[in-house]
């Protein structure tokens, strides 16, 4: 006789506006742990900026002599640098990110064909624009170090406040903008890939039957299924982004390196070659890989604990 199978799970939905605190809440967990990450891969991808290959010196050579050239460059405090600003740009943009991808769960969007998809590139998107001055001031600030050790332009801010101040008075509102152009796909292409490819891989391991149901195990097997999708996915818009917001600007505000996202791509692949495009990818990997899993390991553990809260009152 085939044994019963159990009830399928409920569904742990909470309310938009608490997504947004738990969504923000659990990235910028993540960030804590993956910010000396982020500070190696930012200069990797500056390294050798519009220069074919074998025509620079390689100051930084793969994730482990990074960390240990930023250490001995800046000190063991060099590899949280911007770690402020990453805190606030991950607090607003996932924020927001979340919000957006829980309201369209909450109105069945998700449950449409490619409604998954396409909820995460516009939840992405709105993030990315929300927390493009953020991203911006910390990517000025992981670029910089000592002279020897320094890669693409250094804008030599004295902290966080003092670089919102520069930005805004010399550029204005808008100057706290510039680069949004690449960072829009750039987090349109990883938050559509992080979101479809976390909750189907979830869907696939909970299906196996691998762990208990509700296993914390569940969600990082779907994490680190997803990190991989993500680093190949953004790779090439992420060195673009990173350029993008790097490059010196003209006394009009205009970039001095490039005139917009698709100029950089084609500059890139002209000048360094196409596979600069994937300049650092083991690097980005390694950065995303755990940002991914933690972060959606976060979020949905809290989603959790928040829907038990909500239903049971503990």
């Amino acid at each position: 006789m085939e044994r019963a199978r159990p009830p399928p799970a409920v569904p742990v939905s909470v309310s938009p506006p608490v997504d947004l605190v738990l969504g923000a809440t659990a990235c910028c967990l993540a960030c804590v742990f993956t910010n000396p990450l982020e500070v190696v891969k930012t200069r990797l991808q500056l390294q050798g900026e519009l220069r074919p290959r074998g025509t620079y010196r390689r100051r930084y050579r793969g994730v482990l002599q990074a960390l240990g050239a930023v250490r001995r460059a800046d000190g063991l405090r060099g590899l949280q640098k911007g770690l402020a600003a990453g805190l606030l740009y991950q607090g607003l943009m996932n924020g927001v990110r979340f919000y957006c991808y829980s309201h369209a769960e909450d109105r069945g969007l998700t449950q449409r064909p490619g409604g998954t998809v396409a909820a995460g590139a516009i939840a992405g998107a709105l993030g990315a624009f929300v927390g493009s001055p953020a991203y911006l001031v910390k990517t000025h600030l992981q670029a910089q170090t000592v002279a020897a050790m320094a890669v693409g332009h250094q804008h030599n801010h004295q902290g966080v406040s003092s670089a919102f101040e520069t930005i805004y008075r010399k550029q204005g509102l808008l100057g706290l903008w510039r680069g949004v152009n690449g960072a829009v796909p750039r987090v349109m292409v990883g938050s559509a890939v992080q979101l479809a490819t976390f909750a189907s891989a979830k869907e696939w391991v909970e299906t196996l039957k691998w762990f208990t149901e509700g296993s914390w195990m569940v969600a990082l097997a779907g994490g680190m299924i997803s990190s991989v999708a993500v680093a190949v996915a953004m790779t090439p818009f992420d060195v673009v982004s990173t350029r993008l917001y790097n490059q010196p600007v003209d006394e009009r505000g205009m970039g001095k390196h490039y005139r917009g996202f698709l100029n950089c791509f084609v500059q890139i692949s002209r000048k360094e070659g196409v596979l600069a495009l994937y300049k650092g990818i083991g690097p980005a990997y390694l950065r995303l890989g755990p940002h991914t899993i933690l972060s959606l390991l976060f979020w949905d553990e809290l989603r959790k604990l928040t829907y038990r809260h909500q239903q049971h009152g503990v």
